[in-house]
């Protein structure tokens, strides 16, 4: 199987942006350590995009939507034909939208 296309929807990158500087104001360092390790699993989506499970927030999920949670951080990710489409970066502690 060939790899996927990752692809980020510009509010997710917002707010992935916009987190990590909210961690940079207390520590670059660990703002760095957790931008790398996000990116990271993000990027090992692209060969196994099933790694994680399904997302338990989306109505009508057939197992196409899902999420994972890595330093306090929900990343929720769409499995498509060819490419990952990177939908929402949330604070877990944040109230669930549905979608």
């Amino acid at each position: 199987m060939a790899k996927m296309t990752i692809v980020w929807d510009t509010p997710a990158m917002t707010a992935f942006k916009k987190q990590i500087l909210h961690i940079a104001e207390d520590s670059d360092k660990n703002a760095e350590h957790v931008r790398k390790g996000i990116l990271s699993l993000i990027d090992q989506l692209s060969e196994n995009p099933k790694k994680f499970p399904s997302d338990k927030f989306k109505a009508e999920n057939d197992g196409s939507f899902r999420a994972f949670e890595k330093y306090s951080l929900r990343i929720a990710y769409f499995v498509g034909e060819g490419q990952i489409r990177i939908l929402r970066v949330r604070h877990v502690k944040q109230e669930p939208k549905s979608y």
